[in-house]
This record gives structure tokens, C-alpha cells and sequence, in this order.
């Protein structure tokens, strides 16, 4: 069975979510990125968000730079999913066999993020797989 490695939630101020969850549920906050970084008109959207753990299961709280939803930039809520496979190449072959499409990752890792390949499966539900856990 493959587990889940993440949660990600769309957020407009990941700050003030992260905060909030920490202060309701305990949850340890891991690190934060990009949050103190102005956006110049014009610019493409960076994304930026604050990692935490409940020490099982890491939920990302990002500000995404890029729509991989088809929601638009302005969707909050949850975004997607993580799921740790022990071998990467056999799952994407094994996914793609199964019709689905591959939506980002497939070039390879993207400095600064973690290496992960997504999928949209049922109902439009975009979930990734890589080879690696986060930090809890």
C-alpha cells in the first residue's frame, strides 16, 4: 500500500494559515519560503507557502505561481495530494497506462522544489507520486 506524503492547500496568506493551524491543532510549522518576497507588477506569480507536519503527514500551505488546477490563481482550498512510491519510472508508466495523463514534473526536478510528478485522477482530483518523504 502507498502512503499519502502530503496535503497541499491553496491559500490566499499562508502566513496567517499557518498560524492558525499551529495555534488550533498543534501542528509543527517546518519552514516557510518566499513569503517575505515583494511581487512587481507585471512579474509572474511566485509561489510561496509555509510547510508543516502533524509528525505523520506534511501539509504544504501555498500561494501558487502557476494554475495547475485550471481553477484559476485566485482558488483556495485544497489543491492536491502526495503520495511516497518506491519506484517512480515503473508508477508513471504504470499511470499513464491506465490513461492518465501526466500534468507537470515529467521534465525532471525544478530547483528549489521537491521532485514530484503529478497526475489528475478521478473527478479532476490532481494528486503527485515521487520517490522521497518530506521532513515531519
Amino acid at each position: 500500500m502507498q502512503q499519502i506524503r502530503h496535503i497541499a492547500m491553496a491559500s490566499d496568506d499562508p502566513a496567517k494559515a499557518a498560524d492558525f493551524y499551529r495555534d488550533t491543532f498543534g501542528w509543527k510549522e517546518l519552514r516557510r519560503f518566499g513569503l517575505d518576497r515583494p511581487e512587481t507588477r507585471g512579474e509572474r506569480r511566485r509561489t510561496c507557502g509555509v510547510f508543516m507536519s502533524d509528525g505523520h503527514i506534511n501539509i504544504a500551505i501555498l500561494r501558487f505561481g502557476w494554475d495547475q488546477l485550471g481553477k484559476g490563481l485566485d482558488y483556495t482550498g485544497l489543491h492536491h495530494f502526495g503520495v511516497v512510491v518506491d519506484d517512480t519510472d515503473a508508477w508513471m508508466e504504470r499511470l499513464e497506462a491506465m490513461g492518465l495523463a501526466c500534468i507537470d514534473g515529467k521534465q525532471g526536478p525544478v530547483e528549489g522544489r521537491q521532485a514530484e510528478i503529478k497526475f489528475r485522477g478521478p473527478d479532476g482530483v490532481v494528486f503527485d507520486i515521487s520517490g522521497s518523504a518530506w521532513e515531519t
